[in-house]
């Protein structure tokens, strides 16, 4: 699993500048997680290059497509590593940048930014039903929009929610209504693949957009987590006796938005867990935690 926390140096330094870049780089590593793919050591050594204001960020994006049009040994293996570091890149330069298009075509047109070079199918709505295996679910999956809907699905979902006032919410009502409309763009999966990290990207995008000023590690450090979190979010067995169960993500939004201390672990979210697995998170108060280090590291 990358290694996130080579970036702490960073956030310890107190320098603004390398603190955001260093923040922009750690959640554009950390969210290739979601889909099992660990970013090369020189992506991180660019990476480190950029924070420190040795090369831009263009610069930082040429070096990588220049590494690879160089390479000549072509496996699966490299070529999940080479996914990983072109989108890592694609992610920290739409990151930095600070812009939002909040509607169904800013969503599809960030699909094909986030994997520019990686799919031939980037920014192109999906013509075919989908099923995953998940973990979690013990190799069951979740009920993913079909195909023919769509495209009318993002419009309404996206447009629902701008039209969403705050206005006299309390914090719990803010975080359960981010966790329903979060958990219902990332139900659409209007794409072949690459949906949970266009889906974090877009969330992170927006929730800047709406005046919260993120700059911990929790996409960083918990990426995997915040995928399983949407897919029990999106999950009802009734012959298992399992309803939708949000809770999970609505911790991680608690510990993103409002800086709890829920712990983040994926066994706690797999369905009939083992009796060693059985037991749920603990709140851990902030009088336990180290203020340099407000979260764990990603944790089964």
């Amino acid at each position: 699993m990358t290694n996130i926390n080579e970036f702490d140096e960073y956030f310890r330094q107190g320098e603004p500048d390398k603190g955001k870049k260093a923040y922009v780089w750690a959640t554009a590593i950390g969210l290739q997680a979601v889909d099992g793919l660990e970013p090369s050591a020189y992506l991180r050594e660019t990476a480190k290059r950029n924070i420190e204001g040795e090369i831009g960020l263009d610069e930082a994006q040429k070096l990588i497509q220049s590494y690879y049009e160089r390479k000549t040994d072509r496996t699966s293996n490299h070529d999940d590593t080479e996914e990983a570091d072109r989108v890592a890149a694609n992610i920290a330069k739409i990151l930095s940048a600070n812009t939002l298009a909040f509607n169904a075509n800013g969503f599809i047109s960030l699909h094909r930014r986030i994997f520019d070079g990686v799919f031939k199918f980037a920014g192109k709505i999906r013509d075919y039903d989908i099923t995953k295996k998940e973990w979690v679910l013990r190799g069951d999956t979740v009920n993913y929009l079909n195909w023919e809907d769509l495209r009318r699905a993002l419009d309404y979902d996206i447009e629902q929610e701008r039209n969403f006032s705050y206005v006299g919410l309390t914090e719990n009502e803010i975080i359960s209504h981010l966790t329903k409309f979060v958990s219902g763009l990332w139900q659409i999966h209007p794409f072949g693949e690459g949906n949970t990290r266009t889906t974090a990207v877009f969330t992170i995008q927006y929730l800047h957009s709406i005046g919260f000023n993120i700059t911990n590690d929790l996409f960083a450090k918990h990426a995997w987590y915040f995928r399983n979190a949407l897919v029990r979010a999106n999950y009802k067995n009734v012959a298992q006796h399992i309803e939708y169960t949000p809770i999970y993500l609505e911790r991680f939004f608690r510990n993103l938005l409002l800086g709890e201390q829920w712990e983040l672990r994926n066994r706690h979210l797999i369905i009939h867990p083992s009796k060693e697995w059985s037991a749920q998170a603990n709140h851990i108060h902030a009088e336990q935690v180290s203020s340099e280090h407000r979260t764990s590291t990603e944790q089964v």
